[in-house]
Order: C-alpha cells, then structure tokens, then sequence
C-alpha cells in the first residue's frame, strides 16, 4: 500500500515536471485579456501586463495557452513573443514563430487572411456551390465600382507601364566559353 502510494506520488510530480519541461517561454507584447477558451466571447480569467512572462502549453489556431502568474488561460497569438529576454527588439519573426521551437526555414506558412485555421482545417476543405453562389452575388459591375469610387472622390490615374527586364548581362569572361 505504501509502494503504491509512493510510486503514484513519484509519477504525479514527474508529470507536473514533464509539463513545465514542455511549456515554452513567451513575453505578452500589450496589456491583454487571459480568456477561459480560445475565443474572445469567453470568460476573461486574468488579465496579463504587457512585458509579463508567460509559459506558452499549447497552440491552437490563432490562440496560445498559457500560464502568466497564478492563471491559466487563452491568450492571442500575435499578443505574445516566443522565447525568454522582455520585449527588446520585437521582430514579426518573433510574433509569427510564437509557440514553435526551432522554426524550419524550408517551410512556409501564409498568416494572413488563414489566422485560426491548421493545417487539418486547410487539408479537409472541400468545394462549396452555395458560398461561391453566396460570393458571386456580391460582386459589382465595373460602371458601379467607378460610380462608387467618384462618390469619394477617387479617380481613375493612367501609370505607365514598368520598362521590360533586360537580360542579366555577364561580369565574367569565362561564362561565355
């Protein structure tokens, strides 16, 4: 009984160690809400002070789980910089790679206009004829775009065309040999 007892005791602490071993360090870039669930609609847990240290847990779409102080909860992405060292020198490297250990510098990864969907959201979308019926529906005819766009005050401007590429011309005479 008192085995047991100790070797529940040893697998509880290593896990709760396991778990601070995987937490990544994050800064908070601006004053910010902490928030029970990733979304902006749910219970605000905390609030957490631009500067303040955070431990990143997990990643969810455009959302970071973390642990600031005494409180756990969702915090936006772009709102924390990965890594330990304050905010010094804040880089769109350091926002865009939150959450990441080492980033892969083969990958690339679009950001904007996809903030909160993965790679399985993207992986199982599928063709949609009602939405693209939904889309078409809203598009305009080139005479209202321009009736629109003289309502405030825009005017259409001629800009010349960029002058054509000319071949890369050879600084070596041993190229041509």
């Amino acid at each position: 009984m008192m085995k047991t007892s100790l070797i529940s005791a040893a697998a509880l602490a290593l896990g709760i160690a396991s778990a601070a071993a995987w937490a990544a360090p994050g800064t908070v870039l601006r004053n910010e809400k902490l928030y029970s669930q990733p979304s902006s609609s749910s219970r605000v847990a905390a609030n957490v002070a631009k500067g303040a240290s955070v431990n990143i847990l997990a990643k969810q779409g455009g959302w970071l789980r973390v642990t600031a102080g005494r409180s756990t909860g969702w915090i936006r992405l772009l709102s924390v910089r990965a890594g330990a060292g304050g905010l010094g020198g804040v880089r769109v490297g350091d926002v865009v790679g939150a959450a990441t250990t080492r980033s892969d510098p083969s990958r690339v990864v679009a950001v904007a206009g996809l903030r909160g969907l993965n790679d399985e959201d993207l992986k199982q979308a599928r063709f949609n004829a009602d939405e693209l019926a939904r889309l078409d529906a809203l598009k305009v005819t080139t005479t209202q775009a321009r009736h629109f766009a003289g309502q405030s005050g825009l005017v259409a401007t001629n800009v010349p065309d960029l002058p054509k590429p000319k071949p890369e011309q050879s600084s070596s005479p041993w190229e041509n040999n």
